[in-house]
């Protein structure tokens, strides 16, 4: 199975939470149906990318990367690769990579958690969103795509990320 049908079948699989998920679920499937070069980059009209809310819940904190080029506090994720089988193996190596935490990373089990459509300086981003649960005494690591990485209680993301980091991290404490 290629990359572009394991995102289908997850995106047709999920259930959205909201109606504004359904929404963004319907036209995430619209988008792949119409584009076969979907999952990649050089797709003019946007393309679907993954990322990974790295949380802490015995310590009531997630991990933030500063990102070096939107200089904004976000989770870890972006483009899928060509090595990547799955959508949730993109969040999870984007996780990993830019976590610095090489080991111990699990996605929270069933699925995404949200999705956010946003517009970078590259494209649309049609991100699919998923919660990695950090392992007792992770040590993170700085990437050459952040400038900083921090972790943040629960109650201080409204004061540094955008609407779209706190509805994820919202998401994910529900889910817990």
């Amino acid at each position: 199975m290629s990359l572009h049908e394991n995102a289908a079948r997850v995106l047709k699989e999920w259930p959205a939470p909201a109606a504004d998920q359904e929404e963004l679920r319907l036209a995430y499937l619209d988008h792949l149906a119409a584009h076969p070069d979907g999952m990649w980059k050089p797709c003019g009209d946007g393309h679907l990318t993954a990322s990974a809310l790295v949380i802490d819940p015995s310590r009531g904190r997630v991990l933030l990367t500063l990102h070096k080029k939107l200089r904004m506090w976000l989770q870890m994720g972006g483009h899928c690769e060509p090595e990547d089988a799955t959508l949730a193996d993109a969040a999870l190596r984007e996780a990993r990579e830019e976590s610095g935490i090489a080991r111990g990373l699990t996605l929270l089990p069933g699925g995404p958690v949200r999705l956010d459509r946003h517009h970078t300086p590259c494209a649309w981003h049609l991100d699919v969103q998923y919660a990695a649960l950090a392992p007792e005494g992770a040590t993170e690591a700085i990437s050459d795509e952040s400038l900083d990485l921090r972790w943040f209680p629960y109650d201080e993301v409204p004061d540094v990320a955008d609407e779209s980091v706190v509805r994820l991290v919202e998401r994910t404490r529900a889910l817990l």
